[in-house]
């Protein structure tokens, strides 16, 4: 076997770790699942996810400075101006990891009793699935009909 051409490169700039540094823990996903199904407000999230309120208060801040969350202020009758928490266009963005992530956890670790959501189309109710193609519109069944090549941002290790 021949020795892969990635390990002569420099891993410093890596998109995945960049993308990590922002999204890569158990509290960012669950505030972005919640987003994506429509709860907004401090308080409904943090029931929902039972998060501490510092480690909510934390996340929802680090998700709007990097600018995947906007808030948007809102008040009650009679109480004091609060913000809600939406999706931005680079938060919607993340609508495809997150349905990858919940394909896997229906396929691996799901309960007995089946999938908590099911995703379907909201025009003609069919079940929604994730699926990758090249830019030729092939269907890419697995990871093995996929070769990593380098980009324009890869380094070689000096």
């Amino acid at each position: 076997m021949s020795r892969p051409w990635i390990l002569d490169y420099d891993t410093r700039n890596c998109t995945i770790g960049a993308a990590l540094a922002i999204v890569g823990e158990k509290w960012t996903f669950l505030v972005l699942r919640e987003a994506f199904n429509g709860v907004r407000r401090f308080g409904d999230i943090q029931r929902r996810i039972s998060a501490p309120r510092q480690v909510l208060s934390d996340r929802l801040a680090r998700l709007v400075e990097a600018g995947l969350l906007r808030k948007v202020p809102y008040r009650e009758p009679g109480q004091r101006s609060r913000s809600e928490y939406r999706l931005t266009e680079q938060g919607l963005s993340l609508f495809p990891l997150l349905v990858a992530l919940l394909e896997w956890g229906n396929r691996y670790a799901v309960s007995p009793e089946g999938p908590v959501v099911e995703l379907t189309h909201r025009d003609c109710g069919a079940p929604v699935h994730l699926e990758l193609r090249c830019a030729e519109g092939h269907v890419v069944p697995s990871a093995r009909e996929v070769t990593p090549v380098p980009g324009p941002g890869a380094r070689l290790i000096a």
